[in-house]
């Protein structure tokens, strides 16, 4: 047996071994890690800070996987010296292990700047001072920032972005500051960088560019970081996020050639050094390093090639790298050249700022030699074959960013080559994945399973499903879970409302304890489950705060401040004097910091305190909104017939009919609701998931399924029908068949489409299933359990319902014009 021993268990070190167990076990393993765990993904420690991943999800080897694979992992232990003449390591608690192959996988570490302030002579960092690379850092800054309220992260580059994405579920603000003119400056241009920069303040993160941090300041804590222009930012978290540094100390201190890294030939040997390798963010290989992961897969193939005799002639060339990732919820591609270098170079660059779209190419003799996409990657898996292989490019070179004027000329899952990268985080091409269909995956999660494929930021998942789909023939097994209704309970919505209705559950946790895995509860399942409860029994629901969202437990709209958002009910959008005269005294007695019209013709008073919220709503002694709920929203509606002279139906009367008897009613998401007087449209009846359009003739035309947001879609006629009575009653039987039929958080934009609205209209108009009947009581069993939430303010549900809420942030206020 061949001792092989690797000094390193992050990505770059365990990925080597894995190639290496796919190809031979003659190697006597073992595998030094500073860290006590298995190896786990770096790039998901951004989810596990915005607690959107936990941190078992982020695991690629637990530590099972190294005992099943006869390999000696040395946990928790730090190698201090190679012996090149002895060929032993030697380790911080003893350990000696004689090698006769070495591979050093020491990655890298981050790189914090020598900021006066930074580090306390006795503890390491200030306190309240962060890096930002390991599970442990990550574990550490979500427990202080929990305890604290503003935060200041160095550094806009990508871990810079996703640290204070991840840090806005901790704290109430955010400041970004970076050295550099724009964000992403080593990925993205000028341009593009202010796009992104548009994108994440509109996430409520302050930026600030071109801010040279000086010092940290605060004696016993931080306190706020101080700038070259003189400027301070209060906060008492600092994230260091200033990017990364190779980590070649050991290697240096062993005699081996290091520049920037480690230097390695093409089979990543050390120079002059036939049994020691390196891999990953340590190497340099001819002159360059790496800090993403693919080259690092890249490298490990070969290395695994190489050492294992598999290929002798396996070597490395370098890799042209491709970013393609979601960056605090904005999708990024960037490969090869940012901007032309050559007088020659043709450039091509398309930017809508109000959209957050940005795209550019560059093309030098008739090949593409960079392009950067920001918002819009419609044209990410062309391009990145393009520039990958050097494929031909269209004449006209503007369909490199669109589709001009003919059917979209997508590139195919069979057109994509063997070796295309599709999961860039986890170094996924497409012969993986095709592989794994092979070796029997027959479901898209099944794949992602065996490969990783889309277990990183996810951008690259509908791309994964396309060539599963085609790798099997279109043979593709339905995956159970996505039939769930909820990811807790393994039902889809049919079997699961049949089996509440069985065991007559009318609570979330007695549908848990009777129906979910070993009786365990799931956080991700409450919400959608007490909106299924509700809908099914009315009244009989028995209500568990804990299974509320903060808005639906307060009955308001929590902002990004902390505070809250109070929209009364306005019937139609018709109003009075005297509902003016309270909403006016009512802000001026609670010191509401804007009071604004909103686009469903309603008054939203926003910046309200938690503990403000009963009396507010005793002062306005008006109804709910609803602005908050996954429930029926608003109802607008135009002037109509009464006034308008091109009106031909009440559509005001009509609207007012509506929203009357169907408020606050429950859904799988959110019900906006629209009557126009005639088919000029002006209350936009044709994008909502539901809207009433007059005709001539006293008739009315019902859309269903229409949408005017992130998704534009002109609804589908449903129905013509003769009275106002019939559209109230097609209105109730539409709703309550998308609330017992559609998904959790299903809009009718996406529902009508995926059941047609041939079945739609067939169910609900013609009462094909002979359903019609029970569709009519279940709605008017709803409507009679109907109970204004904001009653419930004046006797507080929970001791602390409208508890007041942590320390508010100022946000800067919209100036009063005056006249």
């Amino acid at each position: 047996m061949t001792r092989l021993v690797v000094i390193g268990n992050g990505m770059a070190g365990a990925r080597t071994v894995e190639e290496i167990l796919a190809r031979t076990d003659r190697f006597e393993i073992t595998m030094f890690g500073d860290e006590p765990y298995g190896n786990y993904n770096r790039i998901l420690l951004s989810n596990v800070l915005a607690q959107e991943e936990d941190e078992a999800g982020i695991f690629l080897n637990d530590l099972a996987w190294y005992h099943a694979n006869d390999i000696e992992l040395r946990s928790n232990t730090r190698v201090t010296r190679i012996d090149r003449f002895a060929k032993a390591v030697i380790a911080d608690d003893g350990t000696h292990r004689r090698y006769d192959k070495l591979v050093i996988a020491t990655g890298s570490t981050a790189f914090v700047p020598d900021i006066p302030g930074i580090r306390h002579p006795n503890r390491g960092y200030h306190q309240g001072v962060f890096a930002f690379r390991t599970l442990d850092d990550t574990r550490a800054m979500i427990r202080y920032a929990r305890q604290h309220e503003r935060a200041v992260v160095i550094g806009g580059g990508l871990l810079g972005l996703e640290a204070a994405r991840g840090l806005q579920r901790h704290v109430r603000h955010v400041t970004l500051v970076h050295a550099a003119g724009h964000l992403m400056n080593a990925q993205l241009d000028a341009q593009a960088g202010a796009i992104v920069r548009r994108s994440v303040e509109r996430l409520g993160i302050e930026v600030v560019t071109g801010a040279h941090t000086t010092e940290i300041l605060g004696r016993d804590a931080v306190t706020g970081v101080k700038l070259r222009d003189g400027r301070t930012i209060d906060c008492d978290v600092v994230v260091v996020a200033a990017g990364i540094r190779p980590n070649t100390a050991l290697a240096a201190t062993a005699g081996l050639v290091v520049e920037r890294g480690i230097v390695v030939d093409d089979q990543l040997r050390a120079v002059d050094e036939p049994d020691i390798y390196a891999v990953g963010e340590c190497v340099q290989h001819r002159g360059q390093t790496y800090g993403l992961v693919a080259p690092l897969w890249e490298q490990a193939r070969v290395l695994a090639a190489h050492l294992t005799g598999a290929d002798p002639k396996a070597a490395y060339h370098g890799t042209r790298t491709t970013t393609k990732l979601k960056v605090a919820g904005v999708d990024v591609a960037s490969m090869g050249l940012k901007e032309p270098e050559r007088d020659d170079d043709e450039t091509l660059v398309f930017t809508e700022p109000r959209k957050g779209v940005y795209k550019s190419v560059v093309v030098r003799d008739g090949r593409l030699v960079g392009a950067t996409l920001v918002g819009d990657l419609s044209k990410v898996a062309f391009l990145t074959q393009a520039y990958h292989e050097g494929l031909p490019l269209p004449e006209e070179r503007a369909e490199l960013m669109f589709d001009l004027g003919a059917p979209p000329d997508t590139v195919t899952a069979a057109e994509l080559a063997p070796g295309l990268q599709v999961c860039n985080c986890n170094g996924v091409c497409k012969q993986d994945l095709v592989d794994a269909v092979d070796q029997g995956a027959r479901t898209v999660s099944a794949v992602m399973e065996a490969t990783r494929a889309g277990k990183g930021c996810g951008s690259c998942k509908s791309l994964v499903a396309q060539i599963v789909e085609w790798a099997a023939g279109g043979a593709v097994a339905e995956d159970p879970a996505a039939s769930w209704y909820v990811p807790g309970i393994p039902l889809p919505k049919p079997e699961l409302m049949e089996a509440i209705r069985r065991l007559g559950l009318r609570s979330v946790s007695a549908v848990f304890a009777e129906l979910a895995p070993g009786g365990a509860d799931d956080a991700r399942s409450k919400m959608g489950l007490a909106s299924l409860l509700r809908m099914m029994w009315g009244d009989e629901y028995v209500d568990e705060r804990d299974a509320r969202f903060i808005n639906d437990r307060v009955h308001a709209n929590i902002q990004r401040d902390g505070t809250f958002s109070v929209v009364p009910q306005m019937k139609g959008g018709v109003t009075t004097p005297a509902q003016l005269r309270r909403i006016a005294e009512v802000a001026e007695k609670y010191s509401v910091p804007m009071v604004k019209l909103t686009g469903g013709q309603r008054i939203d008073l926003l910046g309200v305190r938690k503990e403000d919220l009963p009396a507010i709503w005793a002062d306005l002694d008006m109804p709910s909104g609803y602005a908050y709920a996954k429930s029926f929203r608003t109802v607008k509606t135009c002037v109509g017939s009464e006034f308008c002279r091109f009106g031909v139906g009440d559509s005001t009367a009509l609207g007012i009919a509506i929203e009357e008897r169907y408020q606050g009613i429950e859904g799988p998401g959110k019900m906006k609701l629209a009557v126009t007087g005639c088919p000029r449209n002006c209350a936009e009846a044709y994008v909502k998931d539901l809207g009433v359009v007059a005709i001539e003739g006293g008739r009315w035309e019902i859309y269903v399924g229409g949408a005017a947001g992130a998704h534009v879609r002109k609804g589908d006629l449903l129905a013509t029908v003769d009275s106002a009575d019939e559209v109230i009653r097609l209105t109730g039987r539409f709703l309550q068949y998308y609330r017992e039929s559609a998904n959790w958080l299903e809009r009718t934009y996406a529902w009508v489409p995926r059941l047609g609205i041939d079945h739609v209209r067939a169910v609900v108009v013609d009462d094909s299933l002979g359903i019609a009947a029970r569709l009519d009581a279940a709605m008017d069993a709803s409507v009679a359990a109907y109970r204004d939430p904001w009653l419930e303010g004046r006797a507080a549900a929970t001791p602390g319902q409208f508890r007041p809420s942590l320390p508010l942030i100022p946000l800067p206020q919209v100036p009063v014009r005056q006249p």
